[in-house]
């Protein structure tokens, strides 16, 4: 149960600081350009999503065997979160909007997903080592 809690709340303080700093920091008028935001932001339901997702993704991270150890298995099991997510987020979001430059959008988002997975990815083997 320890190590659950530890993947939920690594999540959050991993993602949602890099999801202010990249989407309403770094990039925020390339996020304007693609058309990302309508109107201000809802910073307390992005927080709420998030929890909800570190939650999500940390019970099922203890069911995910694929015959790997430590590292390995947390960077396949982020790669196929990541693919979900990105798939589900970005393509998503291309396909049911015009949007100004959506090889752009696109390629900022993947770099997003990345650098947000890999950083669990990390925190999932560090967490899980020796288990």
């Amino acid at each position: 149960m320890t190590q659950i809690l530890l993947s939920a709340a690594g999540y959050v303080v991993i993602v949602f600081p890099l999801a202010l700093a990249w989407h309403l920091g770094l990039f925020k008028e390339k996020y304007e350009s693609f058309g990302y935001f309508a109107g201000e932001p809802n910073v307390a339901l992005g927080l709420a999503t998030v929890i909800i997702q570190g939650v999500a993704l940390a019970l099922i991270y203890p069911l995910f065997h694929s015959g790997s150890a430590d590292f390995v298995r947390a960077f396949q099991f982020a790669g196929l979160m990541g693919l979900f997510f990105w798939t589900s987020h970005v393509l998503a979001f291309v396909a049911k909007q015009n949007v100004p430059n959506a090889v752009g959008f696109v390629m900022m988002e993947t770099g997003y997903l990345v650098a947000q997975f890999g950083l669990f990815a990390l925190l999932l083997g560090f967490i899980y080592r020796g288990v």
